[in-house]
């Protein structure tokens, strides 16, 4: 089945060429596009999208706060972040609103078509920059005590999220199934309340959580 993705972005040539590039795969299909995010919530329901593909500068409703109204509606809906620049705030505010990844505008086609089909299997996508800055922000935090009583599968399962395997590399290393691996994820998500991958890797590395 094809994946479901509705656009945000204000620029029409931008939207169109989106569109034109999913259409060219069979595993992708463009189910709506939109100039901003004032009605996102009756955008989403009208379209029922398995990924969006989410612009942060736009008039009116900004990406960060569109993505802000869609986590609190529908949490385990993904969203892609796009952007201009690699800009530290927009990127820890995408994170911690419940981005799933954060890509620049100017990745080629094929890096954009990857990183929809990497989201869709529990990775978590952006740039070598970005993450490295990730990486340097959290590991740079105080330690602080883990108060979310993981189990020990849970951090297991966790460790694995953040040295970057998809829920189905997970699946195959602990040789359990794919559905038992994102019941624990919901689980993990539950207990660090948190929305996305993206903001559980973040947690995990900042409070030094394994």
């Amino acid at each position: 089945m094809a994946t479901r993705v509705i656009i945000f972005d204000d620029s029409k040539d931008r939207r169109d060429s989106l569109h034109y590039l999913l259409d060219m795969y069979d595993d992708m299909n463009c189910v709506g596009m939109f100039e901003d995010c004032t009605q996102v919530l009756k955008n989403i329901e009208d379209t029922k999208p398995d990924v969006v593909l989410m612009d942060i500068e736009m008039p009116g409703v900004n990406g960060i706060e569109g993505v802000k109204k869609i986590k609190q509606r529908f949490p385990e809906l993904l969203v892609l972040m796009q952007t201009v620049f690699e800009d530290d705030d927009n990127l820890f505010e995408s994170i911690k609103a419940g981005a799933s990844g954060y890509l620049l505008k100017k990745s080629d086609p094929d890096r954009i078509i990857s990183a929809i089909r990497e989201v869709v299997n529990g990775g978590a996508p952006m740039s070598p920059n970005m993450a490295l800055k990730v990486l340097k922000f959290f590991q740079s935090a105080p330690a602080t005590n883990n108060q979310y009583a993981l189990t020990e599968r849970e951090k297991t399962i966790l460790s694995a999220l953040v040295d970057g395997l998809s829920y189905k590399m997970v699946a195959d290393k602990e040789n359990i199934s794919f559905h038992t691996v994102n019941a624990h994820v919901r689980k993990i998500y539950e207990k660090l309340h948190v929305h996305s991958l993206a903001e559980a890797v973040s947690k995990a590395l900042k409070e030094k959580l394994l």
